[in-house]
């Protein structure tokens, strides 16, 4: 579901940028057997300040809870390690004109 979470002012994923650094699933079931699950994430941006930084926490925020069964989605942003180029997939960086 991630891959769908675009950077709008860049056309590519957020998992293909390299921007998600963790993602931890719990299993947070409830005796009645239903599975629900929390999922936390550790996240950069390709820039600090990012402008579109709301915007793809809401996109991730949402995308993920329409997941059946995802109770809960905290999102952290980090800036260590920075991100650079570096982290992008091989497609990225073909999509991109980085390679």
């Amino acid at each position: 579901m991630l891959k769908t979470v675009f950077d709008p002012e860049i056309p590519v994923n957020v998992m293909d940028l390299g921007m998600i650094y963790k993602i931890d699933v719990v299993d947070s079931s409830h005796p009645d057997g239903e599975d629900i699950f929390d999922v936390n994430i550790d996240m950069t941006f390709t820039a600090p300040n990012c402008p579109a930084a709301d915007f793809i926490l809401e996109d991730i925020n949402q995308k993920l809870t329409s997941i059946h069964g995802v109770h809960s989605v905290d999102v952290a942003v980090v800036f260590e390690p920075e991100w650079n180029k570096d982290m992008m997939s091989e497609e990225a960086k073909l999509d991109l004109g980085f390679m």
